[in-house]
């Protein structure tokens, strides 16, 4: 891979990021940190440290739900809700 292809991802993912940023602030859902376990099949934990979702296609392709910087699907990302619930049926009712 040449220097411009390289420059050409580099670009690829931050338009990304910016994609996934605008989406998440619309709905006010975030995905955090990987937590799928990667030694599971080993007996052990590990985890590869991925910090935040980043979608890998647009939204509303399969790509969507695939994370660029860890591969791993959105289901293994922990959910964040903007007002601090993780659903409807967690909501803490006062």
């Amino acid at each position: 891979m040449g220097p411009f292809e390289i420059v050409q991802q580099i670009e690829e993912g931050a338009a990304a990021i910016v994609r996934e940023g605008d989406a998440a602030s619309r709905e006010g859902v975030r995905y955090r940190e990987c937590r799928k376990n990667h030694a599971a099949s080993t007996g052990g934990y590990a985890v590869d440290g991925c910090a935040e979702f980043i979608a890998s296609g647009d939204e509303g392709t399969a790509e969507a739900m695939k994370c660029a910087a860890c591969n791993c699907h959105r289901s293994f990302h922990r959910r964040e809700v903007g007002n601090g619930t993780l659903c409807e049926s967690h909501r803490i009712r006062g």
